[in-house]
Parts: C-alpha cells; sequence; structure tokens
C-alpha cells in the first residue's frame, strides 16, 4: 500500500441495510493498519451512511469520542438530536479504528474503567492491556485514524466534508483539518479537545471544578461554597482521584451537580455517607463494554497523543518522575479544590505513565502549532463540563481564524446530543446551513 504521500484507491464494499438504522446503507471501509507502508495488513470499518438522493450542501461525518466510541451504532441519536439541523447534508459515521466489530479488547481494564476516562485502574490492568494489543498499538492513533478519513472521502467522492466532532472527535476533526487544509468546508467543535492535546496533569479540569460547583450552588441558592467543601474532604481523606473522576462523570450526565453539592457539604462536616454513595454510584454508572467504549483502545490513542512531559520512549519509571516533578512545581492554587495528588494520580496522567514506552508512527501529521484553516468553525462549550473544560474551547478558538464560540449556559458535556438549549438550536442550524 502507498504511503501517506499518495493517494492509494478507496472504496467501500458489502452494501447492505445498516441493521435497526432505517434510511442508511452500511459498507466496509479496508484501510492499511499503517498509513506509512511498514506493514500490509489492513483494518476493516464499519461505514453507515444515509440514503439521499442529492445532498446540496455534501457530506457530513459526524466524529464520536473516548477515544473508543464506534459511530455506526449511534447514528439513530445524533440524527434525532441534530434533526432539522442537517438539513441537505449525507450524514456519515463510522467505527474509528479500534472501536465497533474491531475493538480493542482488554477485559481487566474495560471492567476496571468502563466509559471513564479517569478512573484510576490496578496498574495489573493496564499492563495485561498492553501486552494484548503487543506492538500494535503504535498504530492506534490520532494521526491513523485522520488518514482513515480522508480515504473515506475518496471513497464517498466528496471533494471536501463538513466534520461534526464531538469530544475526542473535536480533536480528530481539528487533525485532519490541519492534515488536509483544503478538504473541509467548514468544523463543529463541540466540548472542545485543543488541537495539541490534553495536559496529563488535567489542570483545566481541575481549575474548573470550582466556579462550575459554585453556579450549580447558587442555581439553587445552596448558601455555602461547594468548593470550599470539596478542598476540606480531599485535605480530610485524600480521595482527591476518585471525585475528580465522579464530579466529571457528573458533568457529562447530570450537570447540575445537585447530589454531588449535597454530599461535599455533609463531608467537610464529617459525614462521609453522601460521598460515599456518590462514588459507588459513579464506578457503577461508568460501567461499559468494548463495544460501547474501547479502553484498550482508548489508552493507546490518549497516551500517544497528550501533551507529555516525556519523550514516547521513556521507561515508566522516569515517566512517572516527570508527572511527579511538574505536579511539586505547581502552586497551591493550581490544583484547588483538590491538591497535588489529584493532579498526579488522575486516570489520564497515572495511566499513561504506566503504559509501555510507544514510538509513534512515522506519518505526515497536520502541525498543532497553526492555526486551523480559513474555514467556519463553530465551537460549543457547556460551561459546567469537566471532562472537556471551557478554557480548552477557548484556546481552540483563538486558533480558528473564522470562529464562533457559543457558551451554553448551566449545561454540560457533548451539547448538541444532552442540551436542549434553544440558542445553541438555532446557532447550529444556521451555522450549518451556512
Amino acid at each position: 500500500m502507498a504511503a501517506n504521500t499518495g493517494q492509494p484507491s478507496a472504496r467501500l464494499t458489502g452494501a447492505h441495510a445498516c441493521t435497526g438504522i432505517s434510511g442508511f446503507t452500511c459498507e466496509t471501509l479496508s484501510v492499511p493498519l499503517d498509513h506509512a507502508g511498514g506493514t500490509r495488513r489492513v483494518l476493516h470499518l464499519q461505514v453507515g451512511a444515509e440514503n439521499v438522493s442529492s445532498a446540496r450542501r455534501g457530506v457530513l461525518v459526524f466524529l464520536t469520542g473516548g477515544p473508543g466510541q464506534p459511530g455506526v451504532p449511534l447514528i439513530p441519536r445524533v440524527r434525532s438530536r441534530l434533526g432539522a439541523a442537517l438539513g441537505g447534508y449525507r450524514l456519515v459515521m463510522f467505527d474509528q479504528r479500534g472501536t465497533g466489530a474491531g475493538a480493542l479488547r482488554c477485559p481487566a481494564l474495560q471492567a476496571a474503567a468502563g466509559a471513564s476516562d479517569l478512573t484510576v485502574v490496578p496498574p495489573k490492568a493496564d499492563a495485561s492491556c498492553a501486552r494484548a494489543i503487543g506492538s500494535d498499538r503504535r498504530y492506534f492513533s490520532t494521526t491513523e485514524t485522520v488518514a482513515d478519513i480522508e480515504a473515506l472521502r475518496r471513497a464517498l467522492n466528496a471533494p471536501r466534508l463538513t466534520l461534526d466532532g464531538v469530544s475526542y472527535g473535536t480533536f480528530v476533526a481539528e487533525r485532519y483539518a490541519l492534515t488536509y487544509p483544503t478538504r473541509v468546508t467548514r468544523l463543529v467543535l463541540d466540548s472542545v479537545v485543543p488541537q495539541d492535546g490534553i495536559d496529563p496533569l488535567d489542570l483545566a479540569s481541575i481549575e474548573r471544578t470550582t466556579p462550575a460547583l459554585r453556579d450549580a450552588c447558587a442555581a439553587v441558592r445552596c448558601g455555602y461554597d461547594p468548593a470550599a467543601d470539596l478542598s476540606a474532604v480531599v485535605r480530610a481523606y485524600h480521595d482527591g482521584p476518585e471525585l475528580l473522576d465522579a464530579l466529571v462523570g457528573d458533568s457529562v450526565v447530570t450537570p447540575d451537580f445537585r447530589r454531588a453539592l449535597a454530599a461535599l457539604h455533609a463531608g467537610a462536616a464529617g459525614d462521609m455517607r453522601g460521598i460515599e454513595s456518590l462514588l459507588r454510584s459513579a464506578s457503577a454508572g461508568e460501567s461499559a463494554t468494548a463495544d460501547v467504549l474501547s479502553q484498550g483502545l482508548h489508552q493507546s490513542t490518549l497516551c500517544l497523543d497528550i501533551q507529555a512531559p516525556w519523550d514516547p520512549d521513556a521507561p515508566s519509571a522516569q515517566r512517572a518522575r516527570l508527572i511527579a516533578g511538574e505536579a511539586a512545581a505547581l502552586p497551591d492554587r493550581a490544583t484547588f479544590p483538590y491538591d497535588r495528588a489529584t493532579a498526579v494520580g488522575n486516570g489520564i496522567g497515572a495511566g499513561c505513565a504506566r503504559w509501555p514506552a510507544t514510538s509513534p508512527p512515522s506519518l505526515a501529521d497536520g502541525d498543532a502549532t497553526r492555526p486551523l484553516p480559513p474555514v467556519p468553525v463553530l465551537l460549543l462549550a457547556g460551561d459546567r463540563d469537566l471532562s472537556t473544560p471551557l478554557p480548552w474551547a477557548r484556546e481552540e478558538a483563538s486558533d480558528a481564524t473564522d470562529g464562533q464560540l457559543l457558551v451554553v449556559p448551566r449545561s454540560g458535556h457533548s451539547v448538541q446530543t444532552r442540551s436542549n438549549d434553544p440558542t445553541m438550536r438555532r446557532t447550529l442550524k444556521r451555522f450549518l446551513a451556512g
């Protein structure tokens, strides 16, 4: 197979009606495991494309998150939630490499983390997953997924694509736009991950916890400071990583934080029953199979794409020292209302510090230091989202020469599929209509 600098043939095969999804045809896109041509092995990705006689606005590829979520099973939800905003487009979704039927399966890691980004898992779960995937883990990067999307574009005979990404899907969309700037019509970035990747200390989520909790508290006139309560609980019980994970989960599903506010206030007064219940519920709520979100893919991709203070070939012990050193240099205010142990011990940073040394593939990629191409960009952010916090959207908005940032009040993660805010709905429809 030709290297990424060429234009290898790309086609869709095996057309059939998508099971349980009316109005869509499912096909298979075969792509190289290594787009740089280092191996002849291929991956078979499922693609679902809307059956339309004409699409005057072209193809819209909706990119799911995680990393680790499939695309095709989520077509009905995306179609129903975006509704009229998709008028004139042909909606296409696909299972990114390592997801869906081709999910990377790591039973111990999956059982421990489920659908969470930040759960702190037993070290043996990471180790067994890395062994199971083996050296192939270097090919499950965003760079390779970007090359898959370009193959999909060619297979669809689409001159350009409109990309709509949610969460990790925004990162994929940004990297595609940077790599293939002339192939993009417009971008919707919902719950934004910045184009240069995320910080393993997760300081943006830590920083955003205080305003999110205080806003939720003010909305119900709770009469106390939940950030101070959280700080007191973390100081007393040293459970910062678990609480960060639980609150991030709440910001996705229930961004009113009502249960968390009461539990934190009681916990600060010494009654930990509400906190214990909150953590149990968070763990149960994050349960998910690899078909829903592959933790093997999640770990493989994040640990290649993260803004790490280490070289990709650095051994685990060195990684742990580097991340601990970065946290130790932080002022106390940088980790309030948590502590430095939360920054060091969150599931992403701790997991990637343990992940075996993995060199990324030698494949052409977009320059993350450049602005996005001069196409219309709509950035959507929930003001209470702790998973992809508002500072990330503001950072990426500064890199969009034709960008519009809409902050959705009292909302959390994935506003297109979870929020009913009328301003957001009108803005999205108007933006996609051009």
